[in-house]
C-alpha cells in the first residue's frame, strides 16, 4: 500500500516564487477592501441617523462581521509574508493557526 502512495507523487505542483508574490499582492488587495467596507460601516453608525433601530443593530453586526473578516486576512497576510521571505507551507501554517487561535481567545475573553 505503501508503494501505492509512494508511486504517485504530489497531487499539485509546489507555488513557484512569482505565484507565492501574486498571492500576497492579491491578499493586500483584499485587505485594503476589507478596510474601505470597515470604514463605510463605522461613518454609517456615526451618523446616528438609522430609520429603525433593527437598522443600527444590523450596522453593529456588520462591524462584528468586519472585524472577523479583518482578522482573517491579517492572517492570510502573514501566511503569505513569510512564504514570500522563503518559509514553508509547515511552517507558515503554524503562525497562521497560532494568530487564529489568539483570535479566538480575545473573542472568548471579550466575550465573558
Amino acid at each position: 500500500m505503501a508503494e501505492y502512495y509512494k508511486s504517485r507523487g504530489p497531487k499539485t505542483a509546489p507555488l513557484t516564487a512569482e505565484e507565492i508574490k501574486g498571492r500576497y499582492a492579491e491578499t493586500q488587495e483584499e485587505m485594503k477592501e476589507v478596510l474601505e467596507w470597515k470604514k463605510e460601516e463605522e461613518e454609517k453608525l456615526a451618523k446616528d441617523k438609522f430609520k429603525t433601530h433593527q437598522a443600527k443593530s444590523s450596522c453593529k453586526r456588520n462591524l462584528k462581521k468586519v472585524a472577523k473578516r479583518v482578522g482573517s486576512v491579517k492572517g492570510m497576510l502573514i501566511y503569505w509574508k513569510l512564504r514570500v521571505e522563503g518559509k514553508s507551507h509547515f511552517f507558515a501554517s503554524i503562525e497562521l493557526n497560532e494568530y487564529w487561535a489568539s483570535l479566538k481567545e480575545q473573542d472568548a475573553e471579550d466575550g465573558l
